[in-house]
């Protein structure tokens, strides 16, 4: 058997990133990323077309093996970097070790991916709005395999190896899986063709294509992984804004100007800009269509629990909603009460005018 591991790291880096603006990422001129249409899809529904480059120069080693990087930059504020490492193994078990590698140099393969990601967001500056710069990556594993040992129908041989595939995914030793657990491992599975196969699991995955072309599922992947990031990033960053939010609020401090309404000033600046990335992110994979693609996508989805983070950020959106009404009633309060007092005052002094004219 032979293939390639493929680790996807997802950073995100800014609010947004301009495409428009970028003219070269390390020194090479980027294209928009394209997959080839292998299956039937509507044809007039636009694809979501990242500016890609892959770096001529490997980056290290792993077991004496070269790296081959590829690099994605993407208009919701996140960079993605694949890092390929090619294989040929007698069994699933020795692709184990994949799971936690190290270059030849010794460094982990993270910093690798933290390093380029650092390089190509100095590349995006002038490119890159609202930068925070790299958080920690989301990863994910693929184990990419086109050839199996002669074996042409992928079905079949998943069917003979169910025990090392869950295993291998899940980086259990030989034997120790219960049976229960090896079908909740592959309940996910998608296939198009007897030459395919997707095997899909929270941590890493098996990308089966005989063919030799896994561009088309490892790009579904790599998208479903960038929303499970942005929506992470989006939840922690809503968490810890409403807490500061609730801290300024308890101050009720008292004032016409004061700062209920610099805090509703932000609130709202801050609501717009997560709303928008909210959108964007969550329409990001609204190209799928009804083909496989699609069902691979919602196997990653539901594996990734995409819905239960986008629900977790749409009801922080709604808690700020509720913040920011509140907020606003409790300025508009504040300010008729002090027309109020206002205009008692000029009624005051407008009687007493009166009272002294006539003297």
């Amino acid at each position: 058997m032979h293939g390639e591991v493929v680790y996807l790291y997802a950073f995100d880096v800014a609010n947004e990133i301009v495409n428009s603006r970028v003219q070269e990422i390390l020194s090479s001129c980027p294209v928009p990323f394209e997959i080839r249409a292998e299956h039937t899809f509507p044809k007039d529904v636009p694809l979501v077309r990242p500016l890609a480059i892959e770096p001529a120069e490997p980056s290290g080693a792993i077991g004496g093996r070269p790296t081959r990087l590829a690099v994605r930059v993407y208009e919701v504020g996140v960079v993605s970097i694949a890092v390929r490492v090619p294989f040929e193994v007698q069994t699933l078990w020795e692709l184990t070790p994949f799971h936690r590698p190290k270059l030849d140099d010794g460094r982990p393969l993270d910093q690798l991916a933290r390093d380029l990601c650092d390089q190509v967001c100095l590349s995006l500056r002038d490119a890159i709005i609202s930068g925070s710069g790299p958080t920690d990556p989301e990863a994910y594993t693929v184990f990419c395999l086109t050839d199996l040992g002669g074996a042409t129908d992928t079905s079949q041989w998943l069917a003979a190896h169910r025990p090392a595939v869950a295993e291998l995914l899940t980086e259990a030793r030989p034997g120790t899986l219960s049976a229960l657990q090896s079908d909740e491992v592959l309940r996910i599975t998608r296939s198009y063709a007897k030459s395919d196969l997707m095997v899909i699991d929270w941590d890493a995955a098996l990308a089966i294509d005989l063919d030799g072309y896994l561009d088309d599922v490892l790009y579904v992947l790599e998208l479903a992984n960038l929303q499970l990031e942005e929506y992470k990033t989006m939840d922690l960053k809503l968490d810890r804004y409403l807490d500061g939010a609730y801290a300024d609020l308890k101050k009720r401090r008292f004032g016409l100007f004061g700062t209920y309404s610099a805090t509703l000033s932000k609130l709202r600046l801050f609501r717009v800009d997560v709303t928008k990335l909210n959108d964007e992110v969550t329409h990001i994979s609204k190209f799928f269509g009804d083909w496989y693609l699609a069902r691979v996508y919602l196997g990653a989805g539901e594996r990734f629990y995409l819905n239960q983070w986008r629900k977790s950020v749409e009801d922080r959106l709604a808690q700020l909603d509720d913040l920011y009404s509140v907020v606003n009633a409790d300025i508009n309060n504040r300010r008729m009460t002090w027309l109020e007092v206002l205009v008692v005052i000029f009624f005051a002094i407008d009687l007493l005018m009166l009272a002294f004219w006539r003297h």
